[in-house]
């Protein structure tokens, strides 16, 4: 049975999300926080910032009304950690911080994560897993930043799999993560409601690194009592495998041109798709199903034996290694890119 306070839980932040995204939109044209166009951007106008504030604003303010003050206490940390990376990501809107000082102050947000005791437990090296958490948040949390790089599609892709971290968590009675995910899957669709091509108003960093590292914490806090951790780490990768897959696919593509991982271009997957002649709403609508079908592959291995669960995840893999190579044979937009 699902509790009355995820539904409560995603109607306000569904309601509160097209509220704020509305205001702040209104604001940001005013204040002049607008994303100009030009490099390798593809708008050709000003678009609004601050989207990614809505998003802030609706979810926090609906874990806080709705949430079991028991289980409110066990998000503190993650509050608190998702807050300070969404104020990180609205400096980096406001005044362009250098990559290596945004990288240290996304470090120093996962490690308050990890003081506070939000970590991976696979291994029985503490230090080991201190190490796998360090990566994950800081991979997943710019794997969203990176992805969000067409209309609607951080936000849709986010909604996905917010979706399906509230269906496991459903399913197996966790309360911390149906919180998280009901509250998110309204922010974002609030927000994409807005956002969708074409977009009237962007997250931002603000948004993105804030999406990022709750799905991160999603991925670590989720628990599947009838099953091992050596089966279900794979169910958050699956889960999130849109954006992770777009980000090791971007590294690769980069590194591969002698580019710096961290500079913006249009060599990502929806720009290699968008220049097969699909149009945006085609990529992204595209993407949302390939994120669908990777979430319900998520749920299906946290049901399964070993076996059949490792032969699916390898199926998965293979797939997105298959799919890596034909897309990296695609042309990019442009040379600069």
């Amino acid at each position: 049975m699902v509790p009355r306070e995820f539904y409560l839980m995603f109607l306000t932040a569904l309601a509160l999300g097209v509220g704020a995204t509305f205001m702040l939109r209104k604001v940001a044209l005013r204040e002049g926080i607008v994303d100009r166009p030009g490099g390798h951007k593809g708008h050709a106008a000003p678009i609004p910032l601050l989207g990614g504030v809505a998003i802030y604003l609706a979810f926090l303010a609906s874990v806080i009304l709705w949430g079991d003050r028991y289980y409110v206490g066990q998000l503190v940390s993650i509050l608190v950690g998702a807050s300070l990376m969404s104020f990180l990501g609205l400096w980096d809107d406001r005044r362009a911080l250098s990559p290596l000082f945004k990288f240290a102050g996304q470090v120093f947000v996962t490690a308050v994560l990890i003081l506070s005791g939000v970590q991976v437990q696979l291994f029985g090296n503490p230090a080991l897993n201190v190490l796998v958490t360090a990566v994950w948040v800081l991979y997943v949390t710019n794997a969203f930043n990176l992805l969000d790089n067409m209309d609607g599609l951080a936000s849709g892709v986010a909604a996905v799999a917010s979706g399906f971290f509230l269906l496991c968590a459903i399913l197996n009675g966790q309360y911390l993560v149906g919180s998280l995910s009901a509250a998110m899957l309204g922010a974002c669709l609030g927000f994409l409601f807005f956002n969708f091509n074409p977009a009237r108003i962007f997250m931002g960093d603000a948004g993105s690194l804030f999406i990022g590292f709750v799905m991160a914490a999603m991925g670590i806090k989720v628990r599947f009592p009838s099953n091992v951790d050596w089966v279900t780490w794979m169910v958050p990768v699956l889960i999130l495998g849109v954006s992770i897959f777009d980000t090791a696919f971007v590294s690769v593509s980069r590194l591969s041109r002698g580019v710096p991982i961290w500079r913006g271009g249009l060599d990502h997957v929806s720009h290699r798709l968008l220049a097969r002649g699909w149009s945006i709403r085609k990529v992204v609508t595209v993407l949302y199903a390939v994120g669908v079908i990777l979430g319900a592959a998520g749920t299906v291995v946290s049901l399964l034996d070993p076996v059949p669960a490792y032969v699916l995840g390898a199926g998965a893999l293979g797939a997105a290694t298959v799919c890596g190579i034909l897309i990296l044979r695609q042309p990019r937009r442009n040379r600069s890119s």
